[in-house]
């Protein structure tokens, strides 16, 4: 779900050129200077190939792409082997054709748990190695660990992560116009009425616009809702379908959400009236903020990098900066930190040992400093250091994942199956938003849901 460019890396003679010179520079020739430069002694552990490739896909695009790319250069340069990224913003749609017909990458990047556990139905998945589950049960909870899990075979870490229940404002509007951060729920609805109520803009600004996932960053609010005013427990039941999707404990989720997405008077600041809401891509939809044209904005962690989508730094993200974000508030103060968040869960197609050891080191506590230190990016990873984090916003989204008080739970769309979580609830939270009434949208998610 990014906007789309397409990277391929070196022709094969090139390639092999370049794994030449990376060998040797491990070995202590520095004929080349830049590989030289390395410290390869992180990389020992994955061992040396000689000319071996891993093709790998996923649905990172961008300056996302380019970021990826870079985090493991370093292991290219110790271990010999090549690393070929493709992104495609189809890969969720094709990936299990391509595995079906055995032209699958050695490697796919699946943002969806629900996803992962189809391919591994479809007999298409390797399981994880020794070194990746040992370094999971190192540096990561079991929680996520299970995320990677089907029928009790283990076959992905976690990558990156992040969390969904930010909403992002100028601080300069917030201090001009004196409104204050919100501490629940019925205090944000109260804040929300008195943006609207000034005149000078509607108070929120929305895109549920994203290809052939459009709906999806509605699902994100009403997930937010569920978890927030009927807890941990109930949130679990509604993804695993222990209560239907037309429970009433849903239908209390969708109508607080309605408040906003369905209201005219609350959006869309800077874009137009709550239709367009559908036709507006989700990547643009927070920009208004910067314009004096909307005040709030509910997106994750990760939209931090569409602040600035051409990678510079115009528009700061920090407490006095030109953007920031607050979590999405509890029903009381004080009842404690629920959060919703997402994350990316690198599967192999392919049995080998070059395979594996790019897992491995894919999975480990050095890919993640490597990668997060980047920027624009977080990781669930307990060796992670939050101060290499590109932002204070990513800081304190690194923290609050490392927190053993932390209530998180995974995006419930990427929980359910594909029916429904990838599909019948995107949909119904496009017809919900353009006028159908609440009840017939859950029974319509309701009647999808697979049988078995």
């Amino acid at each position: 779900m990014r906007l789309t460019r397409h990277r391929r890396w070196m022709a094969p003679v090139v390639a092999a050129a370049a794994i030449g010179l990376a060998l040797t520079a491990c070995t202590g020739d520095i004929a080349d200077e830049e590989a030289a430069d390395v410290d390869c002694g992180p990389y020992e552990e994955y061992g040396t190939f000689d000319g071996a490739e891993v093709t790998i896909g996923g649905t990172i695009l961008d300056l996302e792409a380019d970021r990826l790319v870079e985090s493991w250069s370093d292991f290219e340069t110790c271990t010999g082997i090549s690393v070929d990224y493709q992104g495609s913003s189809e890969f969720e749609a094709q990936i299990a054709v391509l595995a079906e017909g055995g032209n699958a990458p050695d490697v796919g990047i699946v943002p969806q748990p629900g996803l992962l556990q189809r391919l591994a139905v479809g007999g298409w998945l390797i399981p994880a190695s020794e070194a990746v589950e040992a370094n999971v049960d190192e540096w990561w909870s079991e929680d996520w660990k299970q995320y990677g899990t089907h029928d009790g075979t283990f076959y992905a870490a976690p990558l990156m992560a992040s969390i969904k229940g930010y909403v992002w404002y100028s601080p300069a509007d917030f201090e001009e116009n004196g409104y204050e951060v919100p501490e629940t729920l019925d205090e944000l609805k109260a804040l929300s009425e008195q943006i609207a109520a000034d005149g000078a803009h509607k108070p929120w600004c929305v895109g549920l616009e994203s290809g052939d996932a459009t709906g999806w960053p509605g699902t994100d609010w009403v997930e937010d809702y569920m978890l927030r005013l009927h807890g941990a427990d109930v949130y679990d039941q509604w993804v695993t379908h222990e209560i239907p999707f037309n429970d009433p404990q849903v239908f209390d989720a969708f109508e607080a959400v309605g408040q906003y997405l369905k209201n005219d008077k609350m959006v869309n600041g800077g874009i137009g009236d709550v239709s367009t809401q559908i036709t507006e891509a989700f990547q643009t939809a927070g920009l208004p903020i910067l314009d004096g044209e909307c005040s709030l904005h509910h997106q994750a962690s990760f939209y931090e990098t569409f602040w600035n989508p051409e990678g510079g730094d115009e528009n700061t993200v920090a407490p006095d900066g030109s953007v920031w974000a607050f979590l999405l508030p509890p029903v009381e103060a004080g009842g404690g930190l629920n959060v919703t968040g997402g994350g990316e869960f690198p599967v192999a197609f392919r049995d080998a040992e070059e395979v594996e050891a790019f897992r491995a080191y894919l999975s480990s506590d050095t890919w993640a400093n490597n990668r997060v230190s980047l920027g624009g990016v977080i990781s669930a990873n307990k060796g992670l250091d939050p101060e290499v984090a590109s932002s204070e916003l990513l800081t304190q989204s690194i923290e609050i994942l490392q927190d053993p008080e932390t209530t998180f739970r995974f995006d419930g769309s990427d929980l359910m199956p594909g029916a429904v979580g990838a599909d019948s609830f995107w949909k119904g939270i496009v017809a919900w938003v353009s006028g159908e009434g609440t009840q017939q949208v859950l029974n319509n998610i309701e009647s999808s849901w697979p049988a078995s």
